[in-house]
């Protein structure tokens, strides 16, 4: 599978990452079957989280027994010093490690919780001691709902590694400030920062009972998660993109990434209007 230099980090991972969210919402024979899948095609990077249901004791066995192997990035939705630092070594212990290569903000919504992370006691104090002291090699930042909060922080922040957002064609079926990840990665390449992606395989909301755990509507027909996962691999200064909230969707999604191919500006604008044709609609703004 590609590798891709993850920004600062300087770390080589591949260009689909494992996506813990998906562990944490089976039991362990099918977490492990899922791992080992990933494994088998060659993923080398984790990216989990303690709100992601039991994924850290899913991934435990496995981060114990391969450590060397594994690029592992862990979140936290504590915003202030103390919290994060206890729910940091929490993690360190669930997952049996004792360090973690990246270590996120997770899910930040707003520049008020922003100015709050990287106020005084703020959780920036917290990840800078950790770095000192080796539990984590490097900082990350999350942002789901609005973009712009992640140029808010490059900007405020330069102790900031990474990067982790919404990058998928249904985004610009109606294209906003809230949902333009474009800007976000040019801003990422000057700086050298690193990109994860998530939620290429989105198609809408759910309207109704959702078939799957993943939060948003997938793609789950082969061809149009094809030219979902290459739309977004194909985006300038994407690093990863890690795999969806559902084990189920993991063979669809590394079949495509399989047969990779970079797109063109005019195969991109044509993948737009597939999903626009297909249903899709921007999850942000709502």
């Amino acid at each position: 599978m590609e590798t891709r230099i993850f920004g600062k980090t300087r770390a080589k991972i591949t260009f689909i990452a494992m996506g813990g969210c998906g562990l944490g919402y089976v039991d362990q024979t099918d977490a492990d079957k899922a791992v080992k899948l990933a494994m088998d095609y060659g993923i080398n990077m984790i990216d989990v989280a303690p709100t992601y249901g039991n994924a850290e004791i899913r991934l435990k066995p496995w981060i114990e027994n391969h450590r060397n192997k594994f690029f592992v990035s862990e979140k936290t939705l504590k915003r202030k010093k103390n919290g994060a630092m206890r729910q940091l070594k929490r993690s360190l212990e669930k997952l049996g490690t004792t360090y973690f290569d990246l270590y996120q903000f997770h899910a930040v919504s707003s520049i008020e919780e922003l100015k709050q992370i990287l106020g005084e006691n703020g959780a920036m104090e917290a990840f800078l001691e950790a770095k000192e002291t080796g539990l984590i090699k490097n900082i990350g930042i999350t942002a789901h709902h609005d973009v712009r909060v992640l140029e808010k922080a490059l900007e405020l922040s330069d102790e900031i590694d990474t990067v982790l957002l919404p990058v998928y064609a249904a985004a610009f079926v109606h294209p906003s400030p809230v949902n333009d990840f474009r800007k976000i990665l040019k801003i990422t390449g000057e700086k050298n920062i690193g990109v994860t992606a998530i939620k290429a395989i989105s198609k809408s909301r759910w309207y109704g009972d959702a078939n799957y755990n993943t939060w948003y509507k997938p793609f789950d027909n082969q061809k149009l998660i094809d030219k979902s996962v290459w739309y977004t691999l194909s985006q300038e200064g994407v690093t990863t993109y890690s795999l969806p909230c559902d084990v189920k969707l993991w063979p669809l999604v590394l079949d495509a990434a399989t047969r990779y191919k970079r797109l063109n500006e005019e195969e991109q604008k044509q993948i737009v209007n597939i999903a626009r044709k297909n249903g899709s609609q921007p999850l942000f703004p709502e």
